[in-house]
């Protein structure tokens, strides 16, 4: 890439998949509302948070230096409701429960922006479903008390311990980690042949 990429998460896990892809960036995380609204699709919400967050860390960093940054944000959706992160152990507990033994969809909604030209965004959403083995409620305790659930939407880590809950993944293996990286790198490619 020419131009210097900024990304707007704080995750560690979009940043470990930039990095084995060979990108180069810096992180800023984006400090944003992350309410849904009323009556908001669950691919609207992901791509209007993954453009809110793009757009507030080019704002905050100006348009000189010239930089692209890339925002993202990956809901989890069962039965029409999207599950965000648990606010404690219990609520971990309680949306793992809703997983278990069922197919969920992983929605992750990307946004790139010019630093300079932030009203301007490439975007895409990528659905994977995910298909979960049972599992009882002992079992998904003793992963809650792990801690690695707990700030992650849905109350799993598919690159962690919560892979043993998975059976299937249909689609982007990536993007239900949190950053779909093929559809990420066009989106790139894309921003710099239009900079």
């Amino acid at each position: 890439m020419g131009l210097p990429l900024v990304l707007g998460s704080g995750s560690p896990r979009r940043s470990e998949l930039l990095a084995r892809a060979g990108i180069a960036f810096e992180v800023r995380p984006a400090d944003i509302d992350e309410t849904a609204e009323i009556g908001e699709a669950p691919a609207a919400f992901a791509l209007r948070l993954a453009r809110a967050k793009a757009i507030a860390v080019a704002t905050l960093v100006g348009a000189s230096p010239r930089r692209i940054v890339l925002g993202a944000d990956t809901i989890v959706v069962v039965d029409g409701d999207v599950l965000g992160k648990p606010t404690d152990r219990e609520d971990a507990v309680r949306l793992l429960g809703r997983l278990v033994g069922r197919e969920h969809r992983v929605l992750t909604g990307v946004a790139v922006v010019a630093s300079d030209r932030s009203d301007r965004a490439a975007t895409c959403v990528v659905t994977s479903r995910v298909t979960m083995r049972a599992a009882t409620e002992a079992e998904i305790r003793r992963y809650v008390a792990t801690g690695e659930p707990l700030d992650k939407a849905g109350a799993y880590a598919a690159q962690g311990e919560g892979r043993r809950f998975i059976e299937r993944i249909d689609g982007s293996e990536s993007n239900v980690i949190g950053l779909p990286i093929d559809e990420t790198l066009a989106l790139l490619r894309e921003s710099e042949m239009r900079a």
